[in-house]
């Protein structure tokens, strides 16, 4: 049966809890529009896979084990942003900055591993994010993002998460599939 998957690179939660200090700070008691992201959720996209069996699961971790050839590295939160632009913003992001060509580099090494595995290419060019809301339907949001300071805030990134979406009442949940560590 095929499950819902992802890969991702995981925050520890000393990093949410200080994103979610920064924002709350930041907002001065105001809440995030829209369907805000759960902390417990909060990750960096690699690659989403969608529906995913089992055979082409394990395809995918076998050659993330044999050709994720990364060191370890270290990226930083920055600033606020939304997609597709911040005046019409249906996804409101913190975006990310740092050892970016490393995390690319990860994220196209995830990207072989789908397609090796034959799921479809993905249609879209890699942007280094973590989402934090959905906004329906789009707004603007450039008053928002301008009054929130960049995070700088650090992630160490030592391994890519294949993630599981557990779907049901209220938002997704994640769980942990496996851990495939870079070099």
């Amino acid at each position: 049966m095929a499950e819902r998957m992802f890969l991702a690179a995981a925050l520890d939660d000393n990093c949410r809890h200080a994103i979610a200090t920064h924002l709350e700070a930041s907002l001065a008691g105001d809440y995030l529009p829209g369907r805000p992201v759960p902390p417990e959720n909060w990750h960096i996209t690699l690659r989403f896979l969608g529906p995913t069996e089992a055979v082409q699961r394990d395809a995918i971790v076998a050659h993330l084990d044999q050709h994720l050839l990364v060191e370890p590295f270290r990226i930083r939160f920055t600033e606020l942003g939304g997609f597709p632009k911040r005046s019409r913003a249906s996804v409101l992001w913190l975006g990310l900055g740092g050892a970016i060509e490393s995390l690319t580099a990860v994220a196209a090494e995830c990207e072989a591993a789908a397609e090796a595995a034959g799921l479809e290419p993905e249609g879209r060019p890699f942007h280094p994010h973590m989402t934090l809301s959905r906004v329906r339907p789009p707004s603007d949001m450039r008053s928002l993002i301008d009054v929130v300071p960049p995070a700088k805030i650090a992630l160490d990134v030592g391994e890519v998460t294949l993630y599981r979406s557990v779907l049901g009442r209220g938002p997704a949940g994640y769980e942990v599939v496996e851990r495939v560590s870079l070099l």
